[in-house]
């Protein structure tokens, strides 16, 4: 066991530094970075959105900026040093976990990350929470009553919710219910409302849900389908095997059948993917959803960075993200053994090898 765990975390780091040097190669070398946005500002011409959009008029031949000035911001900005020994002075930086200085809100990227985090959190819990309690009920549901009315009209209402985008619902509901062409019931921007700090302990609790009613609506919907099936194809499964057919034969009632033997077996694939669902609700599939309803959280920062060309805020806020997703992929192996005894990190080694 520690052994593979020992194995499985010293692969965490060539993979992120991988990922890293990809990106940052990316970053580097595409036009329109921070340097010739900076001179395009300076040079107060009108050609901002060249900048951004891919333009190949380099620093001097198209901004009348000296050579000078432009050397000037290049050090600014950390371009003056070759590729490789920046690239080298990021990964001793991340490995104490300076992520730097963004370029655009000139504070550590650490600081900001921080600073966006509650809001990311706070809509990646409510729609874990939500799509945990109402999937795995309703998938079971569904399996019991399999090829019934009853499956057959919720398979096709959530299907119907899943080939929807996220960001394509959430624009519906803002001019629906958000004041945009029809009804102005709920708000379309922020957390809490700007008095939030004056209201009582009960008007700040509906004011805060109030608020992220659209977000959360928006963010649930489409995954509605994967975890009802899931666990309805998971337990239908089960029901189909031989110890269920020798548990009725013993006469025991389907309730019993159901919940004692057919339940702990049948939620093993939902439980094992637990540890990766639960961080990936926080960071993945919020930033068009934080866009949309300007909500101040890391999916907006990392919208924001890519179109500021805030390269710091872009390779930090993925550093995270992928140290994450490797650790959260560590557990949802570990939790295979732990929940599966017939699973041994032997068998894990094998299948990697």
């Amino acid at each position: 066991m520690y052994k593979y765990i020992f194995k499985r975390i010293l692969l965490i780091f060539p993979t992120i530094i991988g990922v890293l040097f990809l990106t940052f190669a990316v970053i580097q070398f595409v036009p329109g970075g921070p340097v010739e946005q900076m001179v395009n500002q300076l040079s107060d011409l009108n050609v901002s959105g060249e900048a951004s959009q891919g333009s190949t008029n380099l620093y001097r031949g198209s901004s009348g900026l000296d050579e000078e000035h432009i050397n000037q911001l290049k050090k600014f900005y950390g371009f003056d040093k070759p590729f490789l020994e920046r690239f080298l002075d990021l990964i001793l930086n991340y490995l104490s976990f300076n992520l730097g200085e963004s370029y655009f809100h000139h504070q550590s990227v650490s600081d900001l990350i921080i600073d966006k985090l509650p809001v990311s959190i706070s809509l990646g819990l409510w729609s874990f929470f939500i799509i945990y309690s109402i999937c795995i009920p309703l998938g079971i549901k569904k399996a019991i009553s399999h090829g019934s009315r009853f499956d057959v009209t919720t398979s096709i209402l959530i299907l119907i919710g899943y080939s929807i985008p996220g960001f394509v619902l959430g624009i519906g509901l803002i001019v629906l219910l958000g004041g945009g062409s029809f009804l102005d019931v709920f708000p379309t921007r922020g957390i809490v409302s700007d008095n939030w700090h004056t209201l009582s302990m009960v008007d700040k609790i509906f004011d805060y849900l109030w608020h992220m009613t659209l977000p959360i609506i928006s963010s649930v919907i489409g995954s509605f389908a994967v975890m009802t099936m899931l666990t309805k194809n998971s337990f239908i499964e089960e029901i189909k095997k031989q110890y269920v057919l020798t548990a009725r034969s013993k006469g025991l009632t389907e309730n019993t059948i159901l919940y004692r033997h057919v339940f702990k077996n049948a939620l093993i694939p939902i439980l094992t993917g637990f540890p990766a669902q639960f961080i990936a609700a926080f960071f993945t599939g919020s930033i068009l959803i934080e866009t949309i309803f300007s909500l101040d959280g890391i999916g907006l920062l990392s919208y924001e960075s890519i179109l500021h060309r805030d390269y710091p805020v872009v390779l930090g806020t993925l550093f995270l993200f992928t140290l994450l997703g490797l650790i959260a992929k560590l557990l949802t192996d570990i939790s295979y053994v732990f929940v599966d005894p017939r699973i041994q990190f032997s068998s894990l080694n094998k299948t990697e090898n």
